[in-house]
């Protein structure tokens, strides 16, 4: 019977307070991991999380939550400190990259305000580059343990254009980029990374995108079993990266869709 040393390590989840990221939290507690999550969260639902954390702990599964920009250098230096002397080094089985702080302005409009270069810089350096700057920050802290994972999320946006989509498109191909290097170079240490290219799912990120609902009739009649993508589909894939199995597969973007990159 394989071993499963996932269970009692930590899970660093970047971007945990909702949609993929809160449902990663909950299937990664849920198999024996503890949690450390990351979030901006507002206060309207700041209740429903920390309800939902205190549900957590009472099943005995060790929560630490940091209310952060987790894409400020000062806010990661504080976390990574903190963890280090209260959780200890070599303890962390997977980081989880969910952070959505995108700008949707479109490319060009002759009536409305368009991207500036100040706005790509800050989509790319949030949603792609924050993922670089924490899986080396936890390496050099020697926070990760034997076979770690890296997991970040992606959407089929990095390789098709959507209208408002061009700053957060960028930033997914560019993080695609980042997990393949990482994959590679991070290799010395027993680390994989990989890509989850999740389906258009009903999160409050996706309900954001002007067209959004144009966007989530197509994908139903694209998609082999005619549904949306749900955040529990993504997180079950998570999990499945965090096994023992799954310790050869590096460096690649997983469509996780029921099938509907085919169509």
């Amino acid at each position: 019977m394989a071993t499963q040393d996932y269970k009692g390590k930590w899970a660093l989840v970047l971007g945990g307070s909702s949609g993929l990221g809160l449902a990663t939290v909950l299937k990664l507690a849920k198999e024996g991991m503890h949690i450390c999550v990351v979030h901006r969260t507002r206060r309207a639902g700041l209740t429903y999380f920390e309800e939902a954390m205190t549900s957590l702990k009472t099943t005995g599964t060790k929560v630490m939550s940091f209310n952060l920009d987790a894409t400020k250098p000062e806010s990661r230096e504080s976390i990574i400190n903190t963890i280090s002397s209260e959780i200890g080094i070599g303890t962390f089985k997977v980081l989880v990259h969910s952070i959505a702080k995108g700008n949707l302005k479109p490319f060009f409009d002759r009536e409305t305000q368009t991207l500036s270069n100040t706005d790509l810089h800050i989509t790319l350096e949030a949603m792609a580059v924050s993922l670089y700057d924490w899986v080396s920050a936890f390496a050099k802290a020697e926070l990760f343990s034997t076979q770690a994972r890296v997991i970040a999320f992606t959407s089929e946006g990095s390789t098709k254009a959507w209208k408002n989509y061009g700053a957060v498109a960028a930033a997914k191909a560019a993080l695609e980029a980042i997990i393949r290097n990482i994959a590679l170079e991070f290799s010395t240490i027993g680390l994989t990374a990989n890509a989850i290219q999740a389906g258009v799912t009903n999160t409050e990120s996706l309900r954001l995108i002007p067209g959004s609902e144009k966007m989530k009739e197509y994908s139903k009649l694209r998609n082999p079993f005619n549904r949306l993508t749900t955040p529990e589909d993504v997180a079950n894939a998570v999990f499945l990266l965090c096994q023992n199995e799954a310790s050869w597969i590096n460096g690649t973007t997983i469509p996780v869709d029921g099938g509907e990159h085919m169509c």
